[in-house]
């Protein structure tokens, strides 16, 4: 039987369940406002709220750290330029 109710259950994009909690964020709607108007239990809806509160910083790290990562890698690209030019210059003295 539990298998039955796995192939029932339904799954939510990312997407919706950010306006859901954004909605109960702002008091825009309550949840028992959402349940009914997306027939979803008001259990669930918390739940989402409650990771949305507990990882909702991490959407903020995210970008410091990739800023952090495209500073790297324009550095990489500024050294990498810099040998390029040297090896043009020793081919040239070479030959």
């Amino acid at each position: 039987m539990p298998e039955k109710s796995l192939k029932n259950r339904r799954s939510f994009p990312p997407e919706f369940k950010l306006k859901l909690c954004a909605q109960m964020a702002c008091g825009q709607h309550t949840v028992a406002q959402l349940s009914r108007e997306h027939s979803i239990k008001d259990t669930v809806l918390y739940r989402w709220r409650d990771e949305f509160l507990e990882h909702g910083a991490e959407i903020f790290t995210r970008s410091q750290t990739q800023s952090e990562r495209i500073a790297e890698l324009e550095r990489e690209i500024g050294r990498q330029h810099m040998e390029i030019e040297i090896l043009k210059k020793a081919s040239k003295i070479l030959l």
